[in-house]
């Protein structure tokens, strides 16, 4: 054993640099947490990241108990992409001919991803190219339009411009509509915000088209969010191209 008094003083200084260090690290990322969780009255309930590895599911980073777990059909698959520092997901090409490949993320269905009457925000962020458009993409959705209600983010025709819509419980549709295209094969951040009689859809941050609804309009169902499609089924509107960052936030 050594007695030299410097090297035990190395030895302390450098344990607590260490721990000081993991100290610092368990408080920023708290704030930052925080910081992302909570915006301006809104605080998100799901946000998946899609950025631990590749597994039988994807993690809730909103706090929440929101596991994603993929559906699939007829070779259907999910293709985990490089990011920036992290990982992006990518659905399967369009297909012209049956059978097709589907699949889709779904979570289980809980009460918190039920906004009412609620100011409700939602979104992503999504890399599509001109040759990957279809008649009906789906990005983010909770509930059917046919029964129930709902509010989904989609990407529909070959103009490829994103839409967000709501549903009520008796059946009437609401879009808000881009007045541009996200499908240039360039990453772009999708967002849709219902206050009060307004629903609106963003695009790289800036509002690019709304509409109005009801102020009484409810979404309240006991269906699971879907992500990249309604299901595994022929008709799932299936997304084509590559997303990251899903998340929703309510008032």
């Amino acid at each position: 054993m050594s007695n030299d008094p410097n090297r035990r003083r190395r030895r302390t200084t450098a344990a607590i640099l260490a721990a000081t260090t993991v100290a610092a690290t368990v408080a920023v990322s708290s704030q930052l947490h925080a910081e992302a969780t909570t915006t301006t009255g809104f605080t998100e309930v799901v946000r998946y990241t899609f950025d631990e590895p590749a597994g039988p599911s994807f993690l809730d980073l909103a706090g929440g108990d929101q596991p994603l777990k993929p559906v699939s059909s007829k070779g259907g698959a999910l293709t985990a992409i490089t990011r920036g520092d992290g990982a992006a997901l990518m659905f399967p090409p369009p297909c012209r001919h049956e059978p097709c490949p589907r699949v889709a993320l779904r979570a289980k269905n809980a009460a918190d991803l039920n906004p009412g009457r609620r100011p409700i925000r939602y979104g992503a962020s999504v890399l599509l190219a001109a040759d990957q458009t279809t008649k009906g993409e789906n990005v983010v959705q909770k509930g059917y339009s046919a029964s129930g209600s709902q509010y989904k983010l989609q990407i529909d025709g070959k103009a490829g411009k994103p839409s967000c819509a709501m549903v009520d419980t008796r059946g009437a549709v609401h879009i808000a509509r881009s007045t541009i295209t996200v499908a240039d094969n360039t990453w772009h951040t999708l967002e849709c915000r219902r206050k009060g009689a307004w629903l609106a859809i963003r695009v790289d941050g800036r509002r690019r088209g709304s509409t109005t609804i009801p102020a009484d309009l409810s979404v309240t169902n006991s269906i699971p969010l879907s992500i990249g499609g309604k299901g595994a089924y022929r008709d799932n509107d299936q997304f084509q191209g590559t997303l990251d960052d899903v998340w929703v936030a309510i008032a």
